[in-house]
């Protein structure tokens, strides 16, 4: 009897903490996602996503460790100030936003290194093609504003190689450096609201 009892309650309690789960949603008029790529291999091009929808599940409301983070990105939303250049990265030479309108990313682990330094592994996908990333994760804390929310702030950044993601434009000069570099610079300002 105390054996079903204490197995009873070991799995009662299983289900409590799986199920506890707290949820933060990104603030989408105070996150961004930008990204900077260098044009003739003399100056950087910046660009932004305008819309998306990002969450990150943690065990308690201060503990970001092994935390799930999963964002969507609206592919056709891109935005680097110039309205032909924005055509043009919609096109199948970039992103083919007909055929491939989301952007996702899907946490695999976040670990903290030091202080408020972790580094985030997540599958990005563009293009239906899915690689691993590493991000360079900075915490910049927890706070509760005037309205009584609770927000976290976290800034990450990474580098990718476009061509792995079947991002294919690769006009060159004719002293090979190309038109639109493969290097692409990631960084993502993240403020996440506790639901």
């Amino acid at each position: 009897m105390k054996k079903g009892f204490f197995f009873t309650a070991l799995l009662v309690l299983a289900s409590i903490v799986s199920f506890a789960q707290v949820k933060w949603n990104a603030d989408p008029a105070h996150s961004s996602i930008i990204f900077g790529v260098k044009h003739l291999g003399l100056s950087y091009v910046q660009g932004h996503f305008t819309k998306f929808n990002g969450t990150i599940e943690t065990a308690d409301s201060t503990n970001f460790q092994n935390a799930k983070v999963d964002f969507t990105v609206d592919a056709s939303s891109i935005s680097t100030g110039v309205d032909q250049r924005d055509g043009h990265l919609k096109t199948d030479d970039f992103f083919n936003v007909a055929t491939y309108p989301s952007i996702t990313l899907k946490s695999v682990s976040l670990k903290k290194l030091t202080g408020n330094k972790y580094v985030l592994l997540a599958d990005l996908t563009i293009r239906s093609t899915t690689k691993r990333v590493a991000f360079d994760v900075t915490y910049n804390g927890v706070i509760k504003d005037p309205w009584g929310l609770r927000r976290a702030g976290f800034t990450a950044k990474a580098t990718i190689n476009r061509l792995d993601f079947g991002v294919k434009y690769a006009d060159k000069l004719p002293s090979g450096v190309y038109a639109v570099a493969p290097t692409v610079d990631i960084t993502v300002n993240v403020e996440a609201v506790k639901q």
